[in-house]
């Protein structure tokens, strides 16, 4: 059996939000753990470097020493890796795909019901899917670790809207309380 045009765009629609939904929740992932990298550089670097303020005041210039050390290489280390930049841009890479997936979700529940002619909704669908495309190619790499976090999350339902459930369950012949 022939699929129509519409048929294909929700099918492209739900492809490109999925995506979307992957994408977010991975760079969330990401943007957390490496803003948990800064504080767990960042906040030893200070305690030890006040520490080793401390030792130098007291005379004691072996542990002020090492000290300063160990508080020199917590700081190279964080300015090399830069986890707080990273946490950043992995966090406004979440938001931009979010912002996406909202709009390809009105775009396949609303747009594609509206009656619309073919020709517009797939010009619109067209821009939804180079904006995606431009948005991997402009984003951080999402690490693996945080694409298996997002995907146990996704699973798990913790992306899943309470009414899109109501929905289905109402649309299976039950009701929302069932």
């Amino acid at each position: 059996m022939a699929t129509s045009l519409l048929d294909e765009m929700h099918a492209e629609a739900s492809r490109i939000e999925e995506d979307s939904l992957y994408s977010a929740k991975g760079h969330f992932e990401a943007g957390r753990v490496w803003g948990n990298a800064h504080l767990g550089l960042g906040i030893p670097t200070v305690v030890i470097a006040a520490i080793a303020s401390a030792s130098a005041f007291k005379e004691e210039i072996v542990a002020a020493g090492v000290l300063a050390i160990a508080a020199a290489v917590l700081s190279a280390v964080s300015t090399f890796l830069n986890p707080s930049e990273r946490s950043q841009l992995h966090h406004h890479a979440g938001v931009k795909h979010n912002s996406l997936r909202n709009r390809i979700r009105m775009f396949r529940e609303l747009d594609l019901k509206s009656g619309a002619g073919e020709g517009d909704l797939l010009a619109s669908l067209k821009a939804l899917a180079q904006e995606r495309d431009d948005l991997n190619l402009s984003n951080p790499q999402i690490p693996k670790f945080a694409f298996r976090r997002a995907r146990c999350g996704i699973e798990s339902g913790e992306a899943a809207y309470k009414v899109d459930s109501a929905i289905a369950g109402a649309t299976h012949g039950r009701s929302v309380g069932d």
